[in-house]
């Protein structure tokens, strides 16, 4: 039977349909789409926030860090047994590091941004005494990177990082505020022959990562500050050729590279390659929602360095593909929590500090996970706050309170959380309306 009548035609059309809206969409369609709206904004109400910022940092370091002590929990266990040590010997370790990064976290949270500016050149003496001590102590696997400290050992390049960033934050903020900056020597001395010295004493260290790193958190300081681009380009192209000259000098860090560009050559048996394919055999194993936490079996020796420079690695075979993307999307938080912070803040040694921790952090985490994938050469980098290393996770935890320090003073911040603090002594008191 055919409909012979048009305006039943239509009818029947517009019943198999649904109603339409204005717009020519079907309603639930554009209900949805409302519905996507509504919360796009709420989102970015959220966002607007004067303390989303500070939450945003804390919550997303907080969530790396358990993360990272369940992983090395896993990951240390086999390590340990394997090198005949007690089976939580390094994930005790880490803990004790976690307590005390937490501690520190804690303290810069809530220093003022002259007390962090104080801590500037002391922690850079520090620092460049460690560096210069280092290489007088014997080397461990033909590399100078660890003191021995009253029993434990300390990373000296991991505090380096942080030193750099204080100084030359407060060097070209102190340069700004007498305006200095219109010239060019003044951007470059003496922030480069400080920088360039601290690389110098890390490369005799055979610690090209850590160099890299150096080289960012100056890179990063120039950029935030406004750096002509031919002044910046140009210290890209040094530090590009000089890196290239240290990679030729070291037979080590040349093998590396010779790994990364064939990886699966017949030639290629060093224990680089090695590492990069069981690297990528383990992650690319987890699948969707990987084999469990704990149940990797690539960790039990089948990866070097498991705890460590690879344990995104396990991380992915144990959590999948899920559990990356999820911190990869942390990662992802606190960058964009610590750009909004440099935009935000009034201070120009705030905002300089803010820019480079965030650059440093986020760079770190790009260059061990790009290398696990196989996207980039080893540098032996670890993955910030979920890698193995009391030094790097201390180190790291007192950068992210800086951070959140620096959130505090965003605007309206301040009389956000003193208002909080109010509200929760009224309620504690029990001064509140009382409810009736």
């Amino acid at each position: 039977m055919t409909v012979s009548d048009p305006d039943l035609a239509e009818d029947g059309a517009e019943i198999a349909q649904g109603p339409l809206s204005a717009a020519g969409l079907p309603l639930d369609v554009q209900e949805r789409l409302l519905g996507v709206g509504n919360r796009a904004r709420r989102l970015k109400a959220l966002l607007d926030r004067p303390l989303a910022s500070y939450y945003l940092v804390l919550g997303c370091s907080l969530l790396l860090l358990a993360v990272g002590l369940m992983m090395v929990l896993s990951t240390s266990t086999a390590y340990d047994l394997d090198q005949g040590q007690p089976p939580y010997s390094m994930f005790q370790k880490q803990l004790l590091g976690a307590v005390a990064g937490l501690v520190l976290l804690w303290l810069a949270s809530r220093a003022p941004a002259r007390v962090l500016r104080a801590c500037a050149y002391p922690l850079l003496l520090v620092s460049l005494i460690g560096l210069v001590l280092v290489l007088m102590a014997p080397a461990q696997d033909d590399v100078h990177r660890w003191l021995t400290v009253a029993g434990l050992q300390v990373q000296p390049s991991e505090f380096a990082k942080l030193a750099l960033v204080l100084w030359g934050a407060d060097l070209l903020a102190r340069k700004e505020r007498l305006g200095q900056l219109t010239e060019t020597r003044h951007l470059l001395v003496p922030l480069l022959p400080g920088a360039a010295l601290m690389c110098l004493l890390v490369v005799l260290g055979k610690d090209l990562g850590t160099t890299f790193l150096l080289l960012v958190i100056f890179l990063a300081l120039l950029w935030v500050i406004g750096t002509p681009g031919r002044v910046l380009f140009g210290m890209v192209g040094l530090m590009a050729f000089a890196l290239l000259m240290v990679i030729v000098a070291h037979p080590y860090e040349l093998q590396r590279i010779s790994g990364f560009l064939s990886p699966h050559t017949a030639g290629c048996s060093s224990l680089s390659c090695y590492q990069l394919i069981q690297g990528k055999d383990a992650l690319g194993s987890g699948g969707l929602f990987g084999v469990g936490l704990g149940a990797s079996t690539m960790k039990w020796g089948l990866v070097p360095n498991s705890p460590t420079d690879f344990i995104f690695a396990i991380l992915g075979q144990e959590l999948g593909l899920v559990g990356t993307v999820c911190v990869v999307a942390l990662y992802g938080g606190l960058a964009f929590a610590g750009l909004r912070i440099a935009r935000r803040v009034p201070d120009t040694f705030a905002r300089l500090a803010a820019g480079a921790i965030t650059v440093w952090l986020v760079v770190q985490a790009m260059v061990n996970m790009g290398a696990v994938l196989g996207l980039l050469p080893i540098t032996g980098v670890p993955l910030p706050l979920i890698s193995s290393g009391v030094s790097s996770l201390i180190a790291t935890l007192a950068a992210v309170g800086m951070l959140m320090s620096f959130a505090r003073s965003e605007p309206g911040a301040a009389q956000a959380l003193a208002a909080g603090s109010q509200s929760r002594l009224v309620r504690w008191l029990g001064l509140g309306r009382r409810q009736r």
